[in-house]
């Protein structure tokens, strides 16, 4: 198939041969990097939403301070089984994207505002990337650990003006019958919660698709029929507090258990399938500056890429790529003579902020929240640390605004709190401009350069399982 000269000008040319600079560059390695012309029939698109670099380096030195291993993600590059580049992820109103421009960047192939899915300020819509495979006979699913009907889902398989639109997006999914769908959401599909009252439900059930609300339901989930799995009210609760709790442990699966049932129902189509994983809630610890939620969070996404990563090897015929949307809050270990002790001190981290911030009560007394905030984090409060906390449930304070706090819980407050313990600084509580990582395993990453523009990610897929954009 004819190459696209944008892929062409990204590599070196000798003779009549392509050769790209990372393949020279890892031919003297013991490990290849799966980099050939072959067709890439299945595709693995995994996304740690707002995944700063700063927060992959905070998983890894958790995993492999506490843990004692190194991430999935990390030893890929350890292992040199990857490509690896950086990406430029600006929207069409700004330099810092929303996740709704980034996702529809690589599914529409067009930078649009923020906010908008796949629709251009002038309305025209840019055709998503996952209707141009379903088009070709391929299967299309996407996994979440947020809404099904969130911003980066759809932003690889629906137009629509609004991301804010959920309700919407959840009867574009039945109507365009995409193959497998996971994640929360529940308020979307059900009609006790729907403005409408459409049950959802009922409407998928009528179109062969089995509906899932738990664990056990997705080990019943026949081959035979599409899958619409809801777990959760929105979000699934983070990774941390999950495994807290034997009830959300035996009803609720883990992002890695997603990717494992959505691979196993989509991998015997004879086109092939394309699949999108994202851990959404990366994204929302950054926004709350939730050390222990991001970390957890991340590390939740990579037990998800060794599960893609080991189809990806048997398979041979699957190109997995895994990257971030943008940066979220920076965070980072802070320089000081206590930094690997405080670092360490996160293994005694039990619960997320969140779930410790909305189990203080303002009918608390201030010695019974410094034993509370012990209890699941391990640290002692001193007095005037656990008055500034008491101050924002008896009406002295207001709690933080911004986006995922409806209650305006202090996160701020708190986080600042335990930077003086953790050694964990943060630059901000939202979205940055930063270049992302970009990691390329299996057939097509020969296309892969060094840097690239978010939209030129829609024609490298295409272009993997040599899909024409005729669209």
């Amino acid at each position: 198939m004819k190459r696209r000269s944008f892929f062409k000008l990204g590599s070196l040319v000798v003779g009549s041969t392509l050769i790209n600079p990372i393949d020279t560059f890892a031919e003297n390695s013991n490990t290849l990097l799966n980099s050939t012309n072959k067709k890439a029939k299945n595709i693995i698109f995994m996304v740690s939403d707002g995944m700063s670099s700063g927060t992959l380096n905070l998983a890894n030195l958790y995993s492999n301070r506490i843990l004692g291993r190194s991430t999935n993600w990390l030893q890929l590059y350890t292992e040199n089984k990857v490509s690896r580049g950086i990406m430029d992820m600006a929207s069409a109103s700004s330099i810092v994207t929303d996740s709704a421009a980034a996702s529809s960047s690589w599914g529409g192939g067009v930078r649009v505002k923020n906010g908008a899915l796949n629709m251009n300020a002038s309305g025209e819509e840019n055709r998503p990337i996952w209707q141009k495979f379903k088009a070709k006979g391929k299967k299309a699913g996407c996994v979440t650990t947020v809404p099904i009907t969130h911003a980066t889902p759809a932003g690889f398989t629906v137009a629509m003006k609004s991301r804010n639109d959920q309700a919407a997006i959840a009867e574009e999914y039945l109507r365009l019958g995409y193959d497998v769908l996971m994640g929360g959401g529940q308020k979307y599909f059900d009609a006790a919660h729907r403005t409408d009252k459409k049950d959802m439900y009922a409407a998928f059930e009528q179109h062969n698709y089995v509906v899932a609300k738990s664990k056990n339901d997705l080990k019943q989930a026949h081959l035979s029929k599409k899958l619409l799995g809801i777990f959760d009210l929105d979000a699934l609760p983070y990774e941390i507090d999950r495994k807290q709790s034997a009830e959300l442990t035996n009803t609720i699966p883990t992002l890695a258990e997603m990717t494992e049932v959505a691979i196993n129902q989509m991998k015997d189509h004879k086109e092939g399938f394309v699949l999108q994983v994202e851990s959404g809630k990366v994204d929302w610890a950054a926004h709350a500056n939730d050390v222990s939620a991001l970390i957890h969070e991340q590390l939740q996404f990579d037990e998800a890429i060794a599960v893609a990563i080991k189809f990806a090897e048997q398979d041979q015929n699957t190109l997995v790529v895994i990257t971030t949307d943008h940066g979220n809050a920076n965070p980072g270990m802070i320089y000081g003579k206590y930094a690997n002790d405080h670092f360490d001190s996160l293994a005694n981290y039990k619960f997320t902020n969140e779930y410790l911030l909305n189990n203080i009560k303002n009918n608390q007394s201030e010695s019974q929240i410094k034993e509370f905030v012990k209890s699941c984090i391990n640290v002692e409060l001193t007095d005037e640390e656990t008055k500034n906390i008491a101050s924002y449930y008896n009406g002295l304070k207001k709690g933080d605004d911004g986006l995922y706090n409806y209650k305006h819980l202090p996160f701020k407050a708190l986080a600042e709190i335990q930077k003086k313990y953790n050694s964990v600084g943060w630059i901000s509580m939202d979205h940055s401009a930063d270049y992302v990582e970009v990691a390329m395993f299996g057939p097509g990453n020969h296309l892969h350069k060094p840097f690239m523009k978010n939209t030129d990610m829609h024609y490298l897929l295409l272009d993997a399982a040599e899909v024409e954009n005729k669209f």
